[in-house]
């Protein structure tokens, strides 16, 4: 069995509740970052339409859908994944140590998605605990959001 070196994660927050929507643990960053980008082309093309289906890919689970109410969020999240030095950006934070975060907001209804890779036992905090859904023992520590 292969070393699980990295995590990936998608929450939302609202009305004070973040709530887990998928996540994955995988060998190498740049599959972090593979999936991070799937699941913010995922989210964004779901907008105001039914969301593609679920990947077989590496037997990770796509991100449950989020409601959007403007295009303010859907746009972040497609600018990120098609922007080839924001992609750079992260794969070097990931090599260093660090999480690569990407958070869009709703500002119509204060929704905000949060996307993170990190290495397993980054030294990151997470103010306010765990988020509902994050299982427990998924990583050494929880990334920062």
């Amino acid at each position: 069995m292969r070393d699980l070196d990295y995590v990936a994660a998608v929450t939302a927050t609202g009305g004070g509740r973040t709530v887990w929507l998928g996540g994955i643990a995988v060998p190498h960053r740049r599959l972090v970052l593979r999936w991070l980008r799937r699941q913010a082309l995922r989210l964004a093309d779901g907008h105001g339409r039914s969301l593609p289906p679920g990947s077989p890919w590496l037997r990770a689970r796509d991100v449950r859908p989020v409601t959007f109410h403007g295009t303010d969020a859907p746009e972040g999240l497609r600018a990120w994944a098609g922007d080839e030095g924001l992609q750079d950006e992260a794969i070097c934070a990931l090599e260093s140590g660090h999480p690569a975060l990407l958070t869009v907001v709703d500002p119509a209804v204060g929704l905000r998605v949060t996307l993170v890779g990190c290495p397993v036992g980054a030294p990151v905090g997470w103010p306010g605990g765990w988020p509902v859904g994050w299982p427990v023992g998924f990583a050494h520590q929880p990334p920062p959001y």
